[in-house]
């Protein structure tokens, strides 16, 4: 993956759904990055990729927090060719809400395959709540994170083969994939189902999780995550020390 010095990243908020704040969003994740040490723009709208403006095309992160069926499978093919060639996705929440749109799944099958994964339902448990999020170590997303409680919404995912589970939580019906990663071809993907509204833009733990996905997916060596992570504050004063 091609590398500049001090990587850039452009969030981007899109959709149609009433239930997510696309303003709010937008901001408090240009925030988080920018925690994170990189620069970071923003703007709405992911029907861009196609024929890229240069504060897209030079973008090397792309962060989405998108809430609707309203993708164009163009766009997602050129945002696919884009990763592919050497670019990181951080995609948040309803991101992967595919295949409700005009043509179901297929229209969305390459965003799904992109991606990884497309999102079902809450499940039986109501549609939010608080509960425990299990991490697994060994990653450089997750690599100064501890197991953690957020308060968001329950959702059900559909995953591809090809991702690497990085947190779960319980559910009756077995561990549910809560975030993961993935190469799509010169480039990485990350995603996590986390990041509803501000109760969880305002956890420590997910504010975490998101610079860390950040700097993995723009390629920053791993000693370099390492040095930015354990100066990040977790609240109360506290600093992670691992």
């Amino acid at each position: 993956m091609k590398l500049r010095a001090i990587p850039s990243t452009l969030v981007l908020v899109d959709g149609t759904d009433l239930h997510h704040d696309l303003i709010g969003a937008a901001l408090a994740l240009q925030e988080i990055v920018t925690e994170a040490g990189l620069p970071a723009a923003r703007g709405v709208g992911v029907h861009r990729f196609a024929d890229p403006m240069p504060a897209t095309a030079e973008a090397d992160v792309y962060v989405l927090y998108l809430s609707g069926p309203r993708f164009d499978p163009a766009e997602q093919q050129a945002l696919s060719d884009l990763v592919a060639a050497g670019k990181g996705l951080v995609a948040i929440h309803a991101s992967n809400l595919f295949g409700f749109g005009a043509g179901g799944v297929e229209a969305d099958r390459v965003g799904i395959d992109l991606v990884g994964s497309r999102y079902l339902s809450h499940g039986d448990a109501g549609s939010e709540g608080r509960f425990d999020v299990r991490v697994k170590a060994g990653h450089p997303v997750t690599r100064f994170l501890g197991d953690f409680a957020i308060d968001d919404e329950y959702y059900l995912i559909d995953c591809v083969s090809d991702i690497e589970v990085l947190a779960e939580r319980d559910t009756p019906d077995g561990p549910q994939p809560i975030a993961y990663a993935r190469q799509h071809g010169k480039g990485r993907v990350c995603y996590t189902a986390l990041g509803h509204d501000p109760r969880a833009w305002g956890n420590p733990w997910f504010r975490q999780l998101v610079r860390q996905a950040v700097l993995w997916t723009a390629g920053v060596p791993d000693e370099d995550i390492e040095s930015w992570s354990t100066r990040w504050p977790l609240g109360n004063g506290r600093f992670i020390d691992r």
